[in-house]
């Protein structure tokens, strides 16, 4: 049993499922519910495919992920960024609304499930810490911006459209001319209403004693009063026909339908990049927020059967009419503050999108898109976080540099262009750092057996002595910039007998480190001077004594630096001590 829990988790918290549970999750499915019918019709509208293929999305793949997910709180379904990536993927290759669009989306989504779950089996989940907060946080940025721009088309109700920053405001200055004021006044008042009931309905509540729990359900639920309202108004007075208001239109009423991906070489060819691009951000967005709500009551997830559970519910979505999904930041935590206990309230909340989807899909044919537009650009503006430039700038000039770069790039060339260059800007960046690591000559603190930066302490040191540090790993991007360092500081003391590498904080030590080390010990046994390691750890050595390389050390390998130290001392005359200075 403990074997099967590993791999469907539903049988480990299914096991002590109880009424209180029961209940606490029915209660976060019913708010649930009411926030996800216009977000999902929404996100399907954002990822270019028709509205009732938000809801297909949001059925099969949240009871999946219930099934072989880790977060109790996690809210699976469509998001605003990897459906602006879907559009992006897809819109070239099939006209909008036509089978070969829905076609295409569902083998994105299959393709995505499918490399997410051969990541999960392979454990390979480390590999999306290869994108950084900061280049994550640019790109999300960057992609709100987007998102926000290419919906003010339906706002406006002209027909422009573009992938990126400088497509859609040329397009849209020469639409400008189409505006169509009815829609306009729909859009910014629906707009100007979400933004209220974000900040203002919840304190205003509240105001008038109302309970917490009740003001939250009733402020969650305001996104569902402006689709009624304005579907109503458009209802009453015709204004699709009258007034060339665009309007949802028809949306099948029923069952989710069967659905096959395509197995087209061409367009499995197509689709793998953009596929792989959204299953690595959909993951990093999903775990952080699991994470982050799975703190908060000293839960835990675990992320290998996180890529399980998210491609479960991609390829569920791919066999259900749906697209790419993943967990969303806004109704993961909508779900945790509702008080979900277990990730069955996810299933409670498909069942409630199933009804919606066989009953009250008649209802919203009158549903302007202005609306809809509406609630994407102010639940996609809350993603738009400009101080993280500031952070950066502060912190590390070489994040700044990454986190401009990922938005500049996003905003110029579009989200796949954007996330590629993150993924490319996080590894060179850590691959820059690494392969200029942080080395310090180092001396005996008076009096103690510490051992600290000459440039950073006032310490005492030896002149027939040179004590290294070096704070990284060795291997091959680094190794040369090492040898090069150590062969000029030599240089530098010609009374040098001694050489000392302290390696603390060296965990690793590839191949061709080791080759740079045989040089090293080489090169000074022939300048006369004597080449010794400190402090090296366990696994470190281990691997070492593998090869030759300590029958050659033309020195000895000292358990601590203070033991070298003491050993190698040349005497008082040899000895003094460095004034400190900022490094």
């Amino acid at each position: 049993m403990n074997r099967l829990a590993r791999v469907m988790p539903v049988f480990d918290w299914g096991r002590r499922y109880d009424r209180d549970a029961l209940g606490n999750d029915l209660v976060a499915a019913v708010i649930v519910t009411i926030m996800l019918i216009p977000q999902s019709l929404a996100y399907a509208l954002l990822a270019g495919l028709p509205a009732e293929t938000g809801i297909y999305a949001s059925i099969a793949p949240i009871v999946l992920y219930a099934i072989f997910g880790t977060s109790r709180a996690l809210a699976v379904g469509p998001v605003a960024v990897v459906s602006l990536m879907t559009a992006a993927a897809i819109g070239n290759i099939a006209e909008p609304g036509s089978p070969e669009l829905l076609l295409a989306a569902v083998t994105l989504a299959f393709l995505s499930g499918a490399f997410l779950i051969l990541l999960g089996i392979f454990r390979l989940g480390f590999l999306a810490n290869f994108l950084s907060h900061p280049v994550i946080a640019g790109f999300i940025t960057a992609s709100g911006i987007l998102i926000a721009m290419s919906q003010l088309r339906h706002i406006l109700g002209i027909s422009a459209g573009g992938a990126n920053l400088p497509e859609l405001l040329q397009s849209l200055f020469e639409h400008l001319g189409e505006i169509n004021w009815i829609t306009l006044a729909i859009g910014v008042s629906a707009t100007a209403f979400l933004f209220w009931v974000r900040k203002g309905l919840m304190p205003l509540l509240l105001s008038t004693g109302m309970k917490p729990k009740l003001a939250g359900v009733l402020a969650k639920a305001g996104p569902v009063a402006a689709v009624f309202v304005t579907t109503f108004i458009a209802w009453v007075f015709n204004l699709s026909e009258t007034a060339g208001v665009r309007v949802v239109g028809d949306v099948p009423q029923g069952l989710p339908p069967l659905t096959m991906p395509s197995f087209s070489p061409d367009l499995l060819g197509q689709l793998i990049g953009p596929a792989v691009l959204i299953s690595i951000i959909g993951f990093v967005e999903s775990v952080s927020v699991a994470q982050t709500l799975a703190a908060r009551k000293r839960q835990r997830i675990v992320p290998d059967q996180e890529l399980i559970g998210l491609g479960a519910a991609n390829v569920g979505a791919a066999f259900t009419g749906g697209y790419p999904v993943t967990g969303g930041f806004a109704r993961s935590v909508v779900n945790f503050d509702a008080g979900a206990e277990t990730p069955a309230a996810g299933a409670y909340t498909a069942v409630g999108l199933l009804l919606a989807a066989m009953l009250l899909t008649p209802l919203i044919y009158n549903l302007p898109q202005a609306t809809l537009a509406a609630t994407i650009i102010v639940a996609v503006l809350s993603l738009v976080d400009f101080s993280i430039l500031k952070k950066t700038w502060a912190y590390s000039r070489a994040d700044f540099a990454a986190v401009t770069a990922t938005i500049a790039l996003t905003l110029l060339f579009g989200v796949e262009v954007g996330v590629t260059a993150g993924v490319l800007l996080s590894i060179l960046i850590h691959l820059y750092k690494s392969s200029r690591p942080h080395m310090a000559v180092v001396g005996r603190v008076p009096g103690t057996e510490h051992f600290r930066n000459v440039k950073r302490h006032k310490v005492e040191i030896d002149e027939t002595v040179l004590t290294l540090r070096v704070d990284e790993s060795l291997y091959f991007a680094n190794a040369r910039y090492l040898e090069d360092s150590l062969y000029d500081m030599v240089a530098a003391r010609p009374q040098l007998k001694h050489v000392v590498l302290m390696c603390p904080a060296v965990n690793e030590i590839d191949m061709s480190a080791l080759e740079s080390l045989e040089a090293i010990n080489e090169r000074l046994h022939a300048l006369g001077v004597t080449f010794h390691l400190s402090e090296v750890k366990g696994p470190v050595m281990d691997r070492l004594r593998r090869g030759d390389f300590l029958q050659h050390l033309s020195g000895k390998v000292f358990l601590s630096q203070h033991q070298a130290a003491l050993e190698l001392a040349a005497g008082p005359s040899q000895t003094r001590i460095t004034t400190s200075q900022p490094d």
